[in-house]
């Protein structure tokens, strides 16, 4: 089961984030058929996304994350509700790359650097919270690193990974994000980079353990206290309705030239494939 926790050092000073993803990111690429380094990277961004959007606390409150980098990827954008609920899209998701010289898949390739990382907060009132920050690699967890330290302000270290099989399916997924709180001495800055090195790649923790230790590891020597384990899943929230009211925004210029060809007009949810269809008398 795919599930996100948040635990708080005993100090008060560090707090975690934890999250396995397995399930959400091998849904994506069935939907999408991505291949290996796309699954890597959309399922790092839901990781991410997920994570930050699971801290929203409000029931109408959405998070998006739009990552373009100019890669062959294309635009990455990955929307989560306050639970941590999330829904991606990849422009490209067939690209193909060959591994790094460690035999890693080549994501910060796929993805680019040339470009930004935004993430927009919708409360469900007022004007939605928009920050940007410039991509730092392209590897996706560097990048969240950046957003946190720029346009949040927050020391923090991040972490995430997908593990692919032969036969392209997710074997392992997830990461953490670990965030220093108001007051912490300098010391444990230190010791937070010395946890997160001997931690080591996450999918290596989580294929053959859980997300409990996880967070254990990233955690050492800070007593951690488990404040909250929420499951989470990939979910789209796309309906016909939805669908019909986009459809009903259009000029009406446009919706009469697809009354004119007589034709049921085929709408696609970019996030989970759904067809809907609109016949002459809907439009």
């Amino acid at each position: 089961m795919d599930e996100i926790i948040t635990a708080i050092s005993s100090d008060g000073f560090v707090s975690i984030l934890a999250i396995t993803s397995r399930e959400l990111t091998e849904r994506a690429r069935q939907i999408h058929n991505s291949s290996p380094v796309a699954t890597a990277a959309l399922g790092r961004t839901m990781a991410a996304a997920s994570i930050i959007g699971s801290a929203l606390k409000k029931p109408e409150a959405t998070l998006t994350v739009r990552i373009d980098g100019g890669g062959p990827a294309g635009v990455i954008i990955v929307v989560s509700d306050y639970c941590g609920n999330v829904r991606g899209f990849i422009r490209n998701p067939g690209v193909e790359l060959p591994k790094k010289a460690n035999g890693k898949l080549d994501v910060g390739r796929a993805v680019g650097k040339d470009g930004m990382l935004s993430v927009i907060m919708d409360f469900g009132e007022g004007e939605p919270r928009r920050s940007s920050v410039e991509l730092v690699s392209g590897e996706i967890a560097e990048d969240f690193t950046a957003y946190f330290a720029i346009s949040e302000q927050i020391p923090a270290a991040c972490a995430l990974g997908v593990l692919i099989d032969r036969d392209r399916t997710v074997l392992a997924a997830g990461g953490y994000i670990i965030r220093l709180l108001p007051g912490a001495p300098d010391g444990v800055i230190d010791a937070v980079e010395k946890n997160v090195a001997a931690t080591g790649p996450v999918t290596d923790v989580l294929r053959d353990g859980s997300v409990d230790t996880l967070l254990a590891l990233a955690m050492s020597g800070f007593e951690p206290r488990i404040l909250e384990r929420r499951p989470i899943e990939y979910r789209c929230t796309c309906s016909r309705e939805r669908f019909f009211a986009a459809v009903s925004s259009l000029e009406q210029s446009e919706i009469d030239d697809m009354k004119a060809k007589g034709e049921p007009v085929e709408v696609i949810c970019e996030f989970c494939d759904a067809v809907y269809y609109f016949d002459p008398d809907d439009l």
